[in-house]
């Protein structure tokens, strides 16, 4: 077995246990309070605030649209860094896993903005009990009246998912310390933003752990993707 097939094979099992993972953890949070209990520790029903305001645009600039810009900015250049500095080493030697990141920085945010829009749930403080207008609506529920619907594109949390998207990271270093220092990056961007969005009322914690767990998976299946296609090449002989 060479290197690759085992690779990849290690990819399958870790795909098979994020897909089961993602299903009990939809499960758990639509059919249980865990999200409403949660948020509300974040919420004073007193004087109807959050915990965070919103408005605050010093955290807004360190919790979301600062780390927004640097995750755009990270991207487009490794990006560039593919097309236009394929003859520097350091690109060369990690072409596979530069791609995975790319691709993943793309698909990730572009898949949980399409989810949001299929899903339609409301966001913490769009919801009656947090003194907004509409009431909850699972995931799995069916209005009589479909456009009845509020579109309210909460579910999952898109503003954590460029943070999760970079446990890319994994498949572009080598060493264990390199890899643990991506895990430790991801994580900690990702639950910044989505912890931010929670405390803010925007977003249930267990939006963010969906995110999570479908930004892992996403990049899994792009990982796997890559190596199909590099095998291909590869046997092919095809020069690029």
């Amino acid at each position: 077995m060479s290197w690759t097939t085992f690779h990849m094979s290690g990819s399958y099992s870790q795909l098979i246990i994020t897909v089961v993972a993602l299903i009990c953890t939809v499960l758990l949070f639509e059919y249980s309070d865990i999200d409403y209990v949660i948020q509300s520790y974040f919420y004073n029903f007193s004087t109807r605030e959050w915990l965070l305001d919103s408005n605050n645009a010093t955290l807004d600039l360190l919790f979301y649209s600062g780390i927004k810009k640097v995750f755009i900015g990270s991207i487009l250049f490794l990006l560039f860094a593919l097309i236009f500095l394929r003859r520097f080493d350091w690109v060369k030697n990690n072409t596979r896993g530069l791609v995975i990141v790319v691709l993943s920085s793309f698909a990730v945010p572009l898949t949980v903005g399409a989810l949001k829009g299929a899903t339609n749930m409301p966001c913490p403080n769009q919801l009656l009990i947090f003194n907004g207008k509409y009431e909850h609506v699972g995931l799995f529920e069916i209005l009589p009246d479909q456009t009845s619907r509020p579109a309210t594109r909460c579910y999952p949390a898109g503003h954590a998912s460029g943070g999760f998207a970079l446990l890319s990271l994994l498949f572009l270093f080598k060493s264990k310390k390199a890899k643990i220092k991506a895990f430790v990056s991801a994580m900690f961007l990702g639950w910044s933003t989505g912890g931010y969005k929670v405390l803010i009322g925007d977003h249930f914690f267990g939006h963010t752990m969906i995110t999570m767990l479908i930004a892992w998976l996403i990049v899994l299946l792009i990982s796997i993707l890559v190596d199909k296609v590099s095998g291909y090449i590869f046997n092919k002989n095809i020069r690029i």
